[in-house]
């Protein structure tokens, strides 16, 4: 099994760890200490050796800040964990609401006038550390060595796995076209260099994958690509022995001094280099976007048929745990079992790498747990009459999957039939729109939460993240949310996911992932306007029962008849002989 059930959070040890980390403060002098969830490398998905906010608040989520003062201490999540932390928390840390409120408003209110905050300068970035500088007057904010590990113990040891090659026929362009092609970008822009946290964005550039951050198939590095091409790359030199690396090999301890002996104009993206990378920069800052984002986002030919070849096995997969689950007894099993089971059938594929995160599998009440994560303490049995909510994906050398359903176990509540049906017309609309190029995430958006707006319901989530290519499985820099403008372009895969969660009851969210293309034309358009719309790479169906059919439209309903024609179509001649009844009862059409 790729996914383990015991517990990371320790919320008992919250209080006394809190203790020693204020000790510490008062030793060094300093007012306050910001602990957020972020590694060095800026990464959602961080190392054991880097969970200082689990470690210090017994919050697991993948996103957030703790805030410690002399006499407060928040924990600031985001609406995905809203409930969870309710239940991963002691009493002596106060949840906030994030971003409602940000750390610098929360710090002005709670810290005196002419107080210290320290912050390790390793795990915020420029455009971070700007934000509480301006949005905290009459608050100084200090560069610190970080309190937190100053008093960690037992600290796991960093990774140290092995990177592997790439293929090129997976990649579709060699990294030296790569690097060629952004160098001539960079010195278009008059920029001599760029320096390279992310490493997702230093593997995608270099044709390279790694095993040092569960579920995510990155090595941890650092770089630096010049303007003519090359490049400069900093990492244990035992993870890349094997490889034949067209770069300049150094050590992790060789990358600040590098940094300070670059010349010229240098481009640093503000919002994912650490500040203490910055502080070292002795070149011309030239403040942009790290140049590797939107060309990996773009996704090549041969990545998008790896990703729909890895959603075609992941589908007979899905297809089968879902006719296993339809046959079975919901008494008979648990939140654990039904994910020990899914990913059973995934590893049967024979191609499966790794799950591309913790599959969420939650019953009832659960399932309104955003990104709830089952383990041994908190497992239950699956109910009749429940919702059964189950968020999963696969990592294949091809492509990386990320998909939920919501299914019914026996009688679902009517208005849980009701709420499942406004997020499927959500999701529905989003897989159908048509839209002119220039168009941003923030736009698609509010067609996901339409059905459920005119209801008064809504999600506290965006509809869409991302996704790469045998990497990140939430991969900026695109999404489809109200905060993101940036345009969509051909080739982004993103997910389409909208939900409805009620607290206690039960939560609702449909997921496929979806690629941004070239529309076709349409009779009576204007030629002259360039239009996109999405194809869609996930076909596993829906679950009938919790759609009530008069609530479709005449087009919502041709829609899902017609997609679901594709679901059985794409696994026919792939699946037992059980799933392949259950397939053709699911695909029925309404």
């Amino acid at each position: 099994m790729f996914q383990t059930f015991e517990s990371s959070s320790s919320p008992d040890q919250g209080p006394p760890r809190l203790a020693a980390l204020r000790a510490a403060m008062a030793e060094a002098g300093v007012d306050g200490f910001i602990v957020p969830r972020a590694d060095a490398f800026q990464g959602e998905y961080v190392a054991p050796c880097d969970e200082r906010l689990s470690w210090l608040t017994g919050f697991t989520g993948s996103a957030g800040y703790a805030v410690v003062l002399a006499d407060d201490a928040g924990v600031f999540v985001d609406g995905r964990y809203r409930v969870q932390v309710k239940a991963q928390v002691a009493d002596v840390f106060t949840a906030v609401d994030w971003p409602e409120t940000s750390l610098a408003e929360w710090i002005k209110e709670h810290a005196s006038d002419g107080a210290k905050i320290a912050y390790d300068p390793w795990l915020h970035t420029p455009r971070q550390v700007a934000a509480l500088t301006k949005g905290a007057p009459g608050v100084t904010f200090v560069a610190s060595p970080n309190f937190v590990d100053a008093i960690w113990e037992d600290r796991p040891a960093r990774p140290a796995g092995r990177a592997f090659a790439h293929p090129i026929e997976l990649a579709g362009e060699a990294s030296a076209e790569k690097r060629a092609r952004l160098g001539a970008d960079l010195a278009a822009a008059g920029e001599d260099a760029a320096i390279l946290t992310l490493p997702d964005s230093i593997c995608w550039l270099l044709n390279i994958r790694g095993s040092d951050i569960p579920r995510i198939p990155v090595v941890q590095a650092t770089a630096i690509l010049q303007s003519d091409g090359r490049v400069a790359l900093f990492v244990d030199t035992g993870k890349v022995a094997d490889l034949d690396i067209d770069a300049d090999i150094h050590p992790p301890e060789a990358f600040l001094g590098a940094v300070a002996g670059l010349k010229g104009t240098v481009r640093l993206d503000p919002d994912t280099c650490p500040e203490a990378v910055r502080a070292a920069v002795t070149a011309t800052v030239s403040e942009g976007a790290d140049p590797c984002l939107l060309p990996k986002a773009r996704k090549n030919a041969a990545e998008l048929e790896g990703a729909r070849a890895a959603h075609a096995r992941d589908a007979v997969a899905m297809v089968e745990f879902l006719a296993w689950l339809d046959a079975e007894d919901p008494a008979s099993l648990t939140e654990i079992s039904a994910a020990e089971t899914l990913e059973g059938f995934r590893r049967a594929t024979n191609a499966l790498q790794d799950i591309s995160f913790e599959t969420i599998s939650g019953a009832g009440a659960h399932g309104a747990v955003v990104h709830y994560r089952v383990t041994e303490e908190t497992n239950r049995p699956l109910k009749s009459g429940e919702l059964y909510l189950v968020d999963s994906g696969g990592q294949y050398v091809d492509g990386t999957t990320d998909i939920t359903r919501t299914v019914a176990l026996g009688t679902p509540p009517e208005e849980a039939r009701q709420a499942f049906t406004r997020v499927l017309q959500g999701m529905i609309a989003v897989s159908r729109v048509r839209f002119p190029k220039g168009v941003g995430g923030q736009h698609i958006d509010a067609l996901a939460r339409a059905p459920l707006w005119m209801a008064g319901q809504d999600y506290d989530h965006g509809t869409g993240h991302g996704v790469g290519s045998y990497l990140s499985v939430h991969e900026g820099p695109t999404r489809i949310a109200r905060a993101s403008s940036l345009p969509l372009e051909p080739g982004m895969i993103l997910s389409n996911e909208p939900g409805y969660y009620r607290e206690g009851a039960f939560g609702i969210r449909i997921e496929n992932l979806i690629v941004v293309q070239e529309a076709a034309p349409v009779p009576g358009g204007d030629k002259a306007r360039a239009m996109l719309d999405f194809e869609t790479l996930t076909y596993v169906p829906i679950d009938r029962a919790l759609i009530v059919p008069d609530m479709l439209s005449t087009g919502e309903r041709d829609w899902l008849n017609a997609y679901h024609a594709q679901c059985a179509a794409r696994v026919a001649g792939q699946l037992s002989d059980r799933a392949q009844g259950w397939i053709t009862r699911a695909t029925a059409s309404i």
